[in-house]
């Protein structure tokens, strides 16, 4: 039996990375649309205006902060692991695992406030925006925090080091996401 292709010759490009840069360009044209949706819609729709500014910035501002937080500590987890340092590349995953919870958390309650004050998935379309672009994209931190867990099981034995990078390229992605989200649902009044 012949082992799993590691490395693309034409290429030269390791197998997983070129898999998750594929999974990040089938997320970007998702999120994609949807953003340019929402641009195109708030263009048309001044009244958004009255209703983006019941959102409030604060909260989006700090799970902002978590957010490029827990990148760092992504980042610092991919050193660690380049350097060979598994055990403490886990660490950092789970630092950045925490971060992820946080923002879910913190959206959470920001939810919970809106929806409590009236502001719900069906009250109109920059809701139903809000709702679907924040709610995609917190499956997606909650996605990447379920896979780091994984990778830092096997990364604090020393095995599959590699991962610890492809697990940081999809995080920054997420990261990316919501600088994008935050400004268009949060602060364009």
């Amino acid at each position: 039996m012949r082992p799993i292709a590691t490395t693309r010759m034409a290429a030269g490009i390791p197998t997983g990375r070129l898999a998750i840069w594929w999974v990040v360009a089938s997320e970007i044209v998702i999120f994609g649309g949807l953003l340019v949706s929402y641009i195109m819609h708030r263009l048309a729709k001044p009244e958004w205006g009255d209703h983006a500014a019941n959102t409030n910035v604060w909260i989006g501002g700090f799970n902002t902060f978590v957010l490029l937080t827990s990148s760092l500590s992504a980042v610092l987890a991919h050193k660690a692991a380049v350097n060979g340092d598994g055990p403490k590349a886990a660490k950092l995953l789970y630092a950045t695992c925490f971060g992820a919870c946080t923002f879910v958390v913190v959206k959470a309650l920001e939810w919970n406030m809106e929806i409590s004050h009236g502001f719900t998935i069906s009250s109109n379309t920059f809701w139903s925006f809000y709702y679907t672009a924040a709610g995609l994209h917190g499956l997606h931190v909650i996605a990447g925090a379920i896979i780091m867990l994984i990778i830092a099981e096997t990364a604090k034995k020393n095995l599959e080091l590699h991962r610890v990078e492809l697990i940081g390229i999809y995080w920054h992605f997420v990261d990316i996401v919501w600088i994008f989200l935050f400004p268009l649902l949060y602060i364009a009044k």
